[in-house]
């Protein structure tokens, strides 16, 4: 016997109050957008600016260890990770430790570079620096405008391939829904203040493929259903649509929820953000998937015969009957 999330057959109304659920979803848009500009994001080190300090010990990498003899020292948003390389000795251990720039300053002073070298060593006896390199402002706000356009181009992607697939009114609710996943996504980023750096920049583009999937399968059932009932109102064809592709929909996302849950509470401290992120991701593009962009569809109104060119297609009140 199959699992199944939701019974083979439904017959759920998504849209006895859809102008309410499109309302709620904009209010949280508004207020994700008020919450960014009010309280702004946490930058990490890639927007921040900062040091990295490059460490080799004959030991082994842990990164634990490490973490517990710098937090003392204050320093902020500090990242470790381990360097790999075929090219290592076997008793050739090699880390990375990349401190956040301290008060505005290029880079941290002689002073703190000082005071991580002696809490390490307080550990590791062996250790030594290799190379301190900085990254300044100029080049980590050049990484901003990098991540903002590559959001950007995505989204605009999304559009142009909706539009050429379907028609403009299902681009239009899927960029919509885009738009929606992309700013709540933000938005708690900036509530919490939970720290943003490129790999959420990574998880925003993934969250932007993801819900687009979900979107297209409904939007490709919606296109079929159009195409078989010619004369069923439109309100109807998308519940018909979405009750039709609702188990594989949810079944897609709670099956992901799972592995991301995972990695969240065994994967630590280095890709938590990263899987929170893919966590309210999932969530909110199944939401927007349902309810927003075929909310949208509803409202634009969309051809109703695919076997001709509709000079009247684009028109909300042209052959709507929701």
């Amino acid at each position: 016997m199959r699992l199944r999330l939701v019974p083979e057959q439904t017959s759920f109304d998504f849209f006895s109050r859809w102008k309410l659920w499109l309302g709620l979803s904009a209010v949280l848009m508004l207020v994700a957008f008020g919450s960014f500009m009010v309280r702004g994001l946490s930058y990490g080190i890639d927007f921040r600016g900062g040091t990295t300090i490059r460490t080799e010990s004959t030991t082994a990498v842990d990164i634990g260890v490490y973490r517990d003899a710098i937090t003392p020292l204050g320093l902020g948003d500090v990242v470790i990770s381990e360097v790999f390389d075929p090219g290592f000795r076997d008793d050739q251990h090699v880390a990375m430790v990349r401190i956040q720039a301290q008060d505005e300053q290029e880079s941290i002073n002689a002073d703190t570079i000082q005071s991580v070298e002696v809490a390490l060593q307080s550990v590791l006896p062996d250790i030594k620096f290799v190379s301190v390199e900085s990254v300044g402002p100029k080049v980590s706000g050049e990484l901003v405008q990098t991540a903002v356009l590559a959001v950007v181009l995505a989204i605009g992607a999304v559009l142009i391939y909706i539009w050429l697939r379907f028609e403009w009114q299902f681009a239009l609710g899927a960029v919509v829904a885009l738009v929606h996943d992309v700013l709540l996504t933000i938005g708690i980023f900036s509530e919490l203040q939970i720290k943003f750096d490129l790999a959420i920049i990574a998880a925003l583009l993934t969250i932007v493929g993801y819900s687009l999937n979900d979107t297209v399968v409904v939007f490709d059932r919606v296109r079929e259903n159009l195409r078989k009932y010619k004369k069923m109102p439109l309100k109807d064809i998308l519940n018909l649509s979405i009750n039709e592709t609702l188990s594989r929909t949810l079944m897609t996302s709670v099956t992901t929820l799972l592995a991301l849950i995972a990695l969240f509470v065994l994967g630590g401290d280095v890709i938590r953000g990263f899987v929170f992120a893919m966590i309210w991701g999932v969530i909110v593009g199944t939401y927007s998937s349902i309810f927003v962009a075929s909310a949208i569809l509803l409202y634009l109104g969309v051809k109703r015969d695919w076997s001709k060119p509709d000079n009247t297609t684009g028109n909300q009140f042209a052959n709507v009957d929701a």
